[in-house]
């Protein structure tokens, strides 16, 4: 049991009755009394914590067993109340580790009713985490008294990378392919001969069959040219390459870089998966951690889901160059091969250009660095001050390198995106959908 804010206030005014009364008569009667409406009190308070225990609320825990790294992910604690009002303070016993948004949730129920109190979790790292029991005060029909008690609610969580991020991608995926599909037939962009149809203004006078249309004018006479339409090849094959190293294990806004890399590496086999590419994921340091052949099918995803998860950044140094071979041996055919990391120096920018080389020409390479905004934040405010001018020197020297190695790997062949990290995803799907689209592959 725990007394109100009000039994104290009430105990207070028992002090002044105590004083009132040893003016006014004497102390041994101001005794009594102060006596008597002390016990009249506590009385009326453990009544009142009595009471409540017979109407107590039921409160369930509605949580999804798949939380989302990086997003407020909902918490609904479902509060159905008894034959009384009830006043409520709960407190969920959720994970330490975890940003919520409401520690302590306030409410105030009418008797037989159900109420939904919600309260988001932001978790920063990947892994399994528990859900304790639920702590409920509930307060007195009096308001003397809360009743304390908790509620057995306890279960297992996990995180996972960003799933909130890969349903919009799918959802945006799914209305933009129809018309994306027929914009495509109309440019007469592709590889793979589709159908024949009448020419319209505006076609380009190379994609005319001057054959068919021979045939045509000879079966039917008079006839206008047919045109070969033509799409993107479907059977490519993407192979994304997940730097898991000592430069991935640095936070950048909130989130470890691999994470940011692993949200990136996700959402771009569910675009390339649902173009239908073949797609195949390695996550490398000084070797070849995880290898996860290509398939196709949006099966393959959960797959990927599954068995990405649980890895974590280590701190050892990446071998780029055996990467790189381990996918020569792996995969024969031409591919898109986007490997995402990050470059700091010179001698690391060096190994990744001598290993990305190495892929061109006969497979397409594709560089994605996970730039830190904050470093370009310093570089651009000019300041006075003599330590701060020696961090933006630094930042400055940073970006520069960064450039440098950028346009050699430009020079080389190898395609370059660098974007901040928080921006890297939307960057990477819309610049793999351009490949696509003009068919680079």
């Amino acid at each position: 049991m725990l007394p109100s804010q009000r039994t104290y206030l009430l105990l207070l005014g028992g002090i002044a009755i105590a004083i009132i009364s040893a003016i006014l008569l004497n102390i041994s009667t101001s005794i009594l009394i102060t006596l008597g409406f002390d016990t009249i009190l506590l009385l009326l308070t453990f009544l009142d914590r009595f009471l409540v225990r017979q109407h107590r609320v039921t409160i369930s825990r509605d949580i999804s067993p798949r939380l989302s790294i990086g997003r407020d992910n909902p918490v609904v604690l479902s509060v159905k109340s008894g034959k009384t009002q009830a006043i409520l303070q709960i407190r969920d016993f959720y994970p330490s580790e975890i940003n919520v948004s409401s520690p302590l949730l306030r409410a105030k129920l009418e008797p037989d009713t159900t109420s939904e109190l919600t309260y988001t979790v932001n978790p920063n790292q990947r892994g399994e985490y528990t859900w304790g029991n639920i702590q409920v005060r509930q307060l007195g029909a009096l308001g003397l008294a809360w009743h304390n008690w908790q509620i057995s609610q306890t279960e297992k969580v996990k995180v996972y990378p960003d799933l909130v991020g890969l349903r919009s991608l799918s959802i945006r995926l799914t209305l933009q392919s129809s018309g994306a599909m027929r914009q495509i037939r109309q440019m007469g962009i592709g590889t793979e001969f589709a159908e024949l149809r009448n020419y319209r203004t505006g076609d380009d006078l190379r994609l005319i069959d001057w054959k068919a249309t021979a045939r045509r004018i000879g079966s039917y006479g008079n006839a206008s040219p047919l045109v070969r339409v033509l799409e993107p090849e479907q059977e490519q094959t993407l192979l994304i390459l997940l730097d898991r190293g000592r430069l991935m294990t640095a936070r950048v806004q909130g989130l470890q870089r691999f994470d940011w890399g692993l949200n990136a590496t996700l959402s771009l086999a569910l675009a390339g998966l649902h173009r239908g590419d073949r797609v195949g994921i390695g996550v490398f340091d000084r070797q070849v951690h995880t290898w996860i052949p290509p398939e196709r099918g949006q099966g393959h995803l959960n797959h990927l889901i599954d068995r990405l998860t649980p890895i974590q950044p280590v701190l050892l140094e990446s071998d780029y160059l055996g990467a790189v071979t381990h996918v020569v041996q792996q995969q024969t055919r031409r591919a898109l091969v986007v490997v995402i990391t990050d470059i700091v120096d010179t001698t690391a920018s060096s190994e990744l250009l001598a290993a990305l080389t190495r892929l061109a020409p006969r497979y397409l390479p594709f560089c994605v660095t996970l730039r830190d905004r904050q470093v370009d934040t310093i570089a651009e405010n000019f300041t006075t001050d003599v330590n701060t001018a020696y961090t933006r020197a630094v930042a400055l020297d940073l970006l520069a390198q960064r450039q440098v190695a950028f346009a050699q790997l430009q020079q080389k062949g190898v395609l370059v995106l660098d974007a901040p990290a928080n921006q890297i995803t939307d960057q990477l799907i819309d610049r793999y959908l351009q490949l696509k689209a003009r068919n680079q592959l």
